[in-house]
């Protein structure tokens, strides 16, 4: 379910200065970083890319829907950690993108960890936003 302007606790801004291979800051300055496309797609590699900022805020992201389902489970997640791996390739019109969740949580057996996951990937806004657009698994 959307949500309306209304509901909006909070607003990030960034603006990026020539695209995949310039500059990226955030309107607070708590950003601002040299993006450059990676050598595997003939660019420098020299600064950060698009791709990782996602995985980047994805993985901050699914790491707090786990933390919301582990409440509610009554599991202990402490010193878990959420990895997202964002790839980039060609598609039928362009580009498109993957991501692959996995999660390490010491203090739950594999079959708790996979429910929560699961129950996380079910919360977490960017699975939300990225449902039914793009290829999301989880390991």
């Amino acid at each position: 379910m959307s949500i309306q302007q209304t509901d909006v606790l909070y607003t990030a801004v960034a603006t990026a200065e020539n695209g995949r291979d310039g500059r990226v800051a955030t309107d607070d300055g708590q950003l601002d970083v040299v993006v450059n496309p990676p050598k595997e797609m003939g660019g420098s590699g020299a600064g950060t890319n698009p791709e990782q900022l996602f995985a980047a805020g994805y993985s901050a992201c699914f790491q707090g829907a786990l933390g919301v389902v582990a409440r509610q489970e009554k599991a202990d997640i402490s010193g878990s950690t959420v990895t997202a791996k964002v790839g980039i390739g060609k598609n039928d019109d362009g580009f498109g993108i993957i991501v692959e969740i996995s999660a390490h949580i010491p203090n739950v057996d594999t079959q708790t960890a996979k429910g929560l996951l699961e129950k996380a990937h079910q919360v977490c806004p960017y699975s939300k936003a990225t449902r039914g657009n793009i290829t999301v698994t989880l390991v």
